[in-house]
């Protein structure tokens, strides 16, 4: 989905930047894609893409259709579709997402939830429990 160091196709429309030298404290509500380089306090919800850099500081809890994520992040990450952890990340805080990849070297303290398979086992179990 996104190439390590390459913002990919899903990032050709940017809506909100935060680089590598600035600092905000605050809670972003938006539709469009989002690419954090510096530092974030707050929260962080957008229908679009979000791009975490590889430096990048983060105390937020991230809520997005689907992500890449590298830097240092204190929160909960929720993602509608793909999340992609990549090695220069450390998270300390459960994530939600229906599919994920994780890179060697990448820091994960918290629990994972995959959303995806937990509805179609409610599926499932609904099915049997009818017949």
């Amino acid at each position: 989905m996104f190439k390590r160091n390459n913002k990919s196709n899903h990032f050709k429309k940017i809506e909100t930047i935060i680089g590598p030298n600035i600092k905000v404290k605050g809670n972003f509500n938006g539709s469009g894609n989002t690419v954090v380089e510096g530092f974030l306090e707050g929260s962080l919800k957008t229908n679009g893409n979000v791009f975490i850099g590889d430096k990048a500081n983060i105390f937020a809890n991230i809520s997005a259709k689907t992500a890449r994520v590298g830097g240092s992040i204190e929160g909960n990450i929720s993602v509608k579709d793909h999340l992609e952890i990549v090695s220069s990340a450390k998270i300390k805080g459960n994530i939600n997402c229906s599919s994920l990849s994780i890179e060697n070297g990448a820091i994960l303290n918290g629990q994972c939830f995959m959303s995806g398979i937990i509805q179609e086992e409610i599926k499932k179990e609904s099915k049997i429990n009818k017949k």
